[in-house]
């Protein structure tokens, strides 16, 4: 496999599976860089760019879903270069559409290099019908995420507040973000996030380790990316 998508429940372990992957693998992880690349490529500067994933996505009111607003998520730069060769700036504005699709374009130019881990950002939906792509969801049960999600806000803050609070806490993020990954998905890929249907794989990290987990999935994406191979050679000699 060249390519390893990972959607994956708010503190199920899913980003730090993904870190691990790309030790094990020597995988690169689709980063802000790449969309820079791509932003670059479609006129917008380097240094303006967005990246609109689920975790900057917010959950539309029922006012704008009732009546299809789109809101500006920003202004951006584009520079056009004329017939003398003189730069003109333009300044536009920039739609939650032109962002997903910066997105889209970014995650299909990164994936040609091969050797890649996407975590969200639509991966398993945009590259579904993608033969060399292995599409993985991670969850894990809600007490678990609770504690990872608590433990995480603890060393973060380095104090001491009640249990119940970072719970309550801890709690009302997760209900949060997982709301918003599934109205992402749902809304700009028409898919239900959690369908088991979209993956290669379901991994509940309540069974087994971070570490099992992505040794796990580096072994079954070395397998796949062996029996790709031999069947494009097969072809080949065919």
């Amino acid at each position: 496999m060249t390519t390893i998508t990972i959607s994956r429940q708010t503190g199920s372990g899913g980003d730090e599976i993904a870190h691990r992957l790309c030790e094990i693998l020597g995988y690169r992880a689709f980063d802000k860089h790449m969309l820079a690349q791509a932003a670059a490529l479609s006129g917008f500067s380097e240094q303006e760019v967005i990246d609109y994933s689920e975790e900057n996505y917010k959950v539309r009111s029922f006012l704008d879903r009732l009546f299809n607003r789109s809101v500006p998520l920003a202004t951006m730069r584009v520079w056009e270069e004329d017939t003398g060769g003189i730069l003109t700036a333009e300044d536009l504005k920039l739609s939650e559409e032109m962002a997903l699709k910066l997105v889209q374009k970014a995650i299909h130019s990164a994936h040609h290099t091969g050797k890649l881990v996407i975590v969200g950002r639509g991966g398993q939906s945009i590259l579904k019908d993608v033969t060399d792509v292995l599409h993985v969801r991670i969850e894990a049960p809600l007490e678990d995420r609770i504690q990872r999600v608590k433990e995480q806000n603890r060393q973060v803050r380095r104090s001491f507040n009640a249990s119940i609070d970072l719970r309550r806490e801890a709690q009302n993020w997760i209900v949060r973000r997982d709301e918003a990954s599934a109205d992402y998905l749902k809304r700009f890929y028409n898919i239900d996030w959690a369908d088991p249907m979209l993956y290669h794989v379901v991994i509940n990290t309540g069974k087994l380790s971070l570490e099992q987990a992505a040794r796990t999935i580096a072994s079954m994406a070395q397998v796949s990316g062996t029996q790709i191979e031999t069947a494009e050679a097969e072809s080949k000699q065919n």
